[in-house]
C-alpha cells in the first residue's frame, strides 16, 4: 500500500501532466484537439480519483491507534472503554454496548438505572439527571467521539467553523460586531480619553433537533460479536446527521432551520459571466476582505467540486496555474496562495448563485451544539423482517457572528 506521501507525489505528476496539455495548446496559439480534451477528462478523473484515495488513506492511518486497541473479537479492551478509565465510566459503555446488541430487556436493574441516569462523570450518582430525546439513552464518551469525527469528516462547515457546546439547549443570544472600522487615538497631556463604543447586533441560537432517520440492522450482525456494531454505527448515524447540518450550516435559510454563511454572507465581488469566473474577479474577492482577516492565516477558498473544476484551468498574469495541489499531509490544495476547501452544497456556477465563498470561517461563523447525542433502539418495529433499527438524535444550530470576515462571489 502507498503512503500517504506517495499519493501525494502520483497526484502532483498527474496535475503536471494536465498542465502540459493546456501549456502545449497554449504554446501554439490554439484550443485543445479532442484527442487532448479526452486526454485532459482522463487525467482529471485520476487527479480527483487520486485526492479520494489520500483522503482515505488518512483515515486509515489515524484509525490506526484505534483499532490497535480492540482484541479479535472486536471488543474495545478496558484501556479504551472510557475517557477517566475507572470503573463507572467502563459499566456505562458496557451496558451501553449491550443495550445496542440485545436490547433494553437484556439489561439487569443496575445497567437500566445507568443508562437512565445518562453520561455524567459519575452516572450511578446523578439520579436527577434526564434521558435523552425521544426518550433515547445517551451515548457514552467513545462512542460520541467516533460519531464526531465521522460529523468532522462529511462537513466541511464543522471543519472550519467556530464550534460551541452547551448543557442545554435554551435559546441562546449570540452577540455579533465587526470592530475593524474603530482605531486609537493620541492622547494630549492632561487630556481626557474620549469613548468608541463597540457595537454589537444579535443574532440567537437555537437547538434544532436533527435526526439520522432509521438505521435497520439485522439481528445475525448484532448477534455477531466479530461485527463492530458502535464504530459502523457511528459512522452511519454521524454520515447522515454531519450532511444535513452541513447543509443548513452552509445554504439554511434561518427559517426553521440555521442561517447558511453563504445565505447570509454578503457579496464582495459580482462575476461578469453567469457560468464563469476570471482571474481579476477572484483577485478582487480576496481584496473585498479587511487585510486584518487576510493577515491570520485562516482565510481560504470554499466551493463547490463543479467550480474548482472551473478554476482548475485558471492562469496568471505570468501564466501560473491559480490552483496548486498539495504535497503535505493536512495541508489544503491551494487557490491563488489560499486554502481550498470543498463544500458541495454550495451551488455550481449558475445564473445569480454565490458559487465561490472567501474569509476566514471561524471568525465568521458559529455553531452551537447541545452536549447530549441520544440514540434510541427499535425492537419491535422490524422483528418480521429480523431487524433492529437504531435512531439518532443531534441538537444544533449555526449562525454568521461576523459578517466582515467571509465575503462571497455572485455570478451575473
Amino acid at each position: 500500500m502507498a503512503t500517504t506521501q506517495q499519493l501525494r507525489e502520483q497526484r502532483a505528476n498527474i496535475w503536471e501532466q494536465m498542465k502540459e496539455v493546456m501549456d502545449r495548446a497554449e504554446r501554439e496559439g490554439r484550443n485543445l484537439t479532442a484527442e487532448e480534451s479526452q486526454t485532459y477528462d482522463r487525467l482529471e478523473t485520476d487527479l480527483d480519483t487520486k485526492g479520494d484515495e489520500i483522503t482515505r488513506q488518512e483515515r486509515f492511518e489515524n484509525r490506526a491507534d484505534e483499532f490497535s486497541k480492540v482484541d479479535r473479537t472486536g471488543v474495545v479492551t478496558p484501556a479504551d472503554s472510557g475517557p477517566t478509565g475507572d470503573d463507572v465510566a467502563k459499566g456505562y459503555t458496557e451496558a451501553f454496548n449491550r443495550y445496542l446488541r440485545n436490547g433494553i430487556t437484556a439489561l439487569d436493574h443496575e445497567d437500566q438505572k445507568t443508562l437512565r441516569a445518562g453520561w455524567v462523570d459519575n452516572p450511578q450518582n446523578a439520579a436527577g439527571v434526564g434521558t435523552g430525546s425521544a426518550g433515547g439513552y445517551t451515548v457514552p464518551p467513545e462512542f460520541r467521539q467516533k460519531l464526531v469525527e465521522r460529523l468532522m469528516f462529511v462537513a466541511a462547515m464543522r471543519q472550519l467553523a467556530e464550534v460551541i457546546t452547551t448543557d442545554t439547549g435554551a435559546n441562546l443570544p449570540w452577540p455579533t460586531v465587526d470592530d475593524t472600522g474603530n482605531e486609537g487615538a493620541i492622547l494630549g497631556e492632561n487630556t481626557q480619553a474620549t469613548e468608541q463604543d463597540v457595537t454589537f447586533g444579535q443574532n440567537s441560537l437555537d437547538a434544532y433537533t436533527y435526526s439520522s432517520k432509521i438505521v435497520r440492522v439485522s439481528l445475525q450482525l448484532l448477534n455477531d460479536n466479530a461485527f463492530g456494531l458502535d464504530t459502523w454505527l457511528a459512522n452511519a448515524l454521524g454520515g447522515r446527521i454531519g450532511r444535513v447540518q452541513n447543509r443548513h450550516f452552509t445554504v439554511g435559510t434561518g427559517t426553521g432551520q440555521p442561517d447558511g454563511i453563504i445565505t447570509s454572507a454578503s457579496v464582495g465581488v459580482t462575476a461578469a459571466a453567469v457560468g464563469a469566473v476570471t482571474y481579476d474577479e477572484l483577485v478582487d474577492l480576496t481584496e473585498s476582505l479587511d487585510p486584518a482577516y487576510l493577515s491570520t492565516g485562516n482565510a481560504r477558498f470554499m466551493m463547490s467540486q463543479a467550480a474548482r473544476k472551473l478554476l482548475r484551468k485558471l492562469k496568471d498574469g505570468q501564466n501560473r496555474p491559480l490552483w496548486e495541489p498539495s504535497l503535505q499531509s493536512s495541508t489544503p490544495d491551494t487557490l491563488m496562495g489560499y486554502g481550498l476547501s470543498l463544500n458541495n452544497y454550495m451551488s455550481a456556477p449558475a445564473t445569480g448563485v454565490k458559487s465561490i465563498g472567501f474569509g476566514d470561517i471561524r471568525e465568521a461563523y458559529v455553531i452551537r451544539d447541545v452536549s447530549d447525542f441520544a440514540l434510541l433502539r427499535l425492537t419491535e418495529r422490524y422483528a418480521d423482517y429480523l431487524q433492529v433499527g437504531f435512531l439518532g438524535f443531534q441538537r444544533s444550530d449555526g449562525t454568521l457572528q461576523n459578517a466582515a470576515a467571509f465575503k462571497t462571489l455572485q455570478q451575473a
